[in-house]
C-alpha cells in the first residue's frame, strides 16, 4: 500500500514547494499566524479588563474559547484560494500538462494536489492557535480544558478538510480561475453560517454539542474528497475550454431519468412505484436508525431543559398538558385552511431539507429531517417526568397522523440521502457532476410526485381532524 502512496506523496512535496516560492501566499499565512492571535490576545485582555469593572467575569470567561476557535478558523481560509486554483490555475499557466501526462493515476494525484493545499494552512492554523494561548496564558491566565482543546484542534482540521476538498472539486470542474472564485461563495457562505452557529454554542457553553458538528462535517469532507476523486478526468480537464450553460441539453437529461421508458401516464406511475420503493429500500431502513437517534437524543435534553416544579406538582398532569395546548390554540383550526396550512408547512420544511441537503451531501437535509423527532424524544421526556407515560403521549399527538406522515418522511429523507450518496457515487462513473445532479433531481421528483406529496395530504387531513380528538379523549380525562 505505501508504494502506491509514495507518489502522492511526492506531489504533495512539489506542489508545497511551489506554494512557498510566491510571496503572495507565505504573506498573508504569516499574517494570520503571528499578527492574528496577537490581536485577538489584545482583545482577550481589554474585554477581560472592562468586564471585571462589572462584576463579570463570565463573558470574559466565554469569549476567550470563542476568539480561540477564530484564530484557528482565519488561517484556514488562505487554504480556499490556494485549492481553487490547484488543477484549473495550472491549466491557465499551462504547468499542469507534464503533470497530467504522468504515470500516476487519477486518484494520487488527486489526492497528492488535495494534501498540499491542506497541510499548510493547518499547520499554520495550529501555530497561531499556539501563539494565542501562550499570550492569554501570560496576560490574563487563562487555560483551556483538554476537551476544550481538542475540539478546537478537530474544528480546525475538519473546516481546512471541508473547505479544500470542497475547492479542490471546484477546480476541476471549472474552465477558470475566474468561474472558480465565483463559484467559491456556495463553501464561503455555509462555512460562514456554520460558524456562527459554532460562535453560538461558545458563547452558550454546550460544548458538546460541538461534537455533532466535528462529526458532520467530516462526513461532509469525506463525501467531497469521494466526489472529487470520482468525478475527476485529466482528459476533460485538458479537453474542456468553455463552460456553456445549456438548458435544452439539461432539460432532455432530466427528462429522459424522469420518463424512463414509459409511454403512458398509467405506465411511468406503475414503473415509478416499483423503481422507487426498490432504490429507496437501503436509505429508508438508514433513515429508521436516524430517526430513532433523534427521538433518544431529544429526551436526553429533558435534563437541560426541565420543567418547573409547580407544574410537575399537579394531580391531573393529563388535563394541565390539554388544557396548555388548548390556550396555544391546538385544537382550533378544524377547517381545510387548516389541512392546506399543515400541507405546505411539512412542504416547505422538506423543501429547506432537500436545498440544504442538496448542497451539504444530504447530511444537513437529514438533520432539519431529525429536528422534529428530537422535539418528539423531548416531549416523550418532558411528560413522563409529569407522571403522564410516554407511550401513551406518543399514540395521542403523533400516531394518529404520524400512521401516515412517518412513512413519508422515511421515504423523502431516504430519497434526499440517495440524491446524497449520488453526487459522490453515480451509478455510472463517466456521468460528468451535472449529469449526477440531474439524473437525482429527477428521481428525488419521482419519489415527491409518487409517494410523499399524496402522503403529507392524508397526514395533514389527519392531523387537523383526527390527532387533536384523539388527544382531547386520552389526556383531558
Amino acid at each position: 500500500m505505501f508504494h502506491k502512496l509514495k507518489p502522492v506523496f511526492i506531489i504533495m512535496k512539489r506542489e508545497v514547494r511551489d506554494q512557498f516560492r510566491d510571496w503572495r501566499i507565505i504573506l498573508p499565512i504569516l499574517a494570520l499566524t503571528l499578527l492574528f492571535p496577537g490581536l485577538m490576545n489584545l482583545t482577550a485582555q481589554k474585554v477581560v479588563s472592562y468586564v471585571e469593572k462589572f462584576d463579570a467575569p463570565l463573558i470574559g470567561n466565554r469569549l476567550i474559547p470563542f476568539l480561540l476557535m477564530i484564530v484557528g478558523f482565519f488561517p484556514i481560509s488562505v487554504s480556499l484560494v490556494i485549492a481553487l486554483e490547484s488543477f484549473v490555475g495550472e491549466k491557465e499557466r499551462r504547468s499542469i500538462e507534464p503533470l497530467l501526462s504522468s504515470p500516476l493515476t487519477d486518484w494520487q494525484l488527486y489526492l497528492g494536489k488535495l494534501l498540499a493545499v491542506f497541510i499548510p494552512p493547518l499547520a499554520a492554523s495550529f501555530i497561531g492557535i499556539t501563539v494565542y494561548l501562550a499570550g492569554v496564558y501570560r496576560q490574563v491566565g487563562w487555560v483551556p480544558e483538554r476537551t476544550l482543546l481538542i475540539q478546537v484542534l478537530a474544528l480546525a482540521t475538519v473546516q481546512s478538510l471541508v473547505m479544500v476538498s470542497g475547492a479542490v472539486v471546484v477546480s476541476t470542474q471549472t474552465t477558470s480561475t475566474r468561474a472558480a472564485n465565483l463559484l467559491a461563495s456556495f463553501i464561503v457562505v455555509p462555512m460562514a453560517m456554520l460558524l456562527v452557529g459554532e460562535s453560538m454554542v461558545m458563547f452558550w457553553a454546550r460544548y458538546q454539542v460541538l461534537w455533532w458538528a466535528i462529526f458532520g462535517q467530516m462526513v461532509i469532507a469525506g463525501l467531497l474528497i469521494r466526489t472529487g476523486i470520482t468525478h475527476f478526468n485529466r482528459e476533460e480537464l485538458l479537453g474542456r475550454e468553455l463552460d456553456v450553460l445549456n438548458f435544452s441539453w439539461a432539460w432532455k437529461v432530466f427528462r429522459k431519468e424522469f420518463v424512463g421508458d414509459a409511454k403512458s401516464v398509467g405506465e411511468w406511475y406503475r414503473q415509478s412505484i416499483r423503481t422507487s420503493l426498490k432504490g429507496l429500500a437501503l436509505p429508508v431502513l438508514l433513515m429508521v436508525l436516524v430517526l430513532a437517534i433523534g427521538l433518544w437524543v431529544g429526551s436526553l435534553q429533558v435534563e437541560s431543559f426541565p420543567m418547573t416544579k409547580n407544574v410537575l406538582d399537579f394531580q391531573h398532569p393529563g388535563k394541565v398538558f390539554t388544557e396548555s395546548m388548548k390556550q396555544l390554540g391546538m385544537f382550533e383550526f378544524y377547517s381545510i385552511s387548516g389541512v392546506g396550512y399543515v400541507w405546505f408547512h411539512n412542504l416547505r420544511t422538506l423543501l429547506i431539507a432537500t436545498f440544504l441537503g442538496f448542497f451539504s451531501f444530504g447530511v444537513v437535509g437529514i438533520i432539519v429531517l431529525m429536528l422534529p423527532f428530537m422535539l418528539i424524544g423531548y416531549f416523550m421526556g418532558l411528560v413522563a417526568g409529569m407522571g403522564i407515560s410516554p407511550w401513551l403521549f406518543f399514540a395521542a399527538f403523533v400516531l394518529p397522523h404520524g400512521v401516515v406522515e412517518i412513512p413519508a418522511i422515511l421515504l423523502a429523507g431516504g430519497a434526499i440521502m440517495k440524491m446524497g450518496a449520488t453526487f459522490a457515487s453515480p451509478a455510472d462513473n463517466h456521468q460528468t457532476i451535472g449529469e449526477a445532479w440531474l439524473h437525482s433531481i429527477a428521481d428525488w421528483t419521482k419519489t415527491m410526485i409518487v409517494w410523499v406529496l399524496p402522503l403529507f395530504l392524508i397526514a395533514a387531513f389527519l392531523e387537523v381532524y383526527v390527532t387533536p380528538r384523539v388527544v382531547l379523549y386520552l389526556l383531558a380525562r
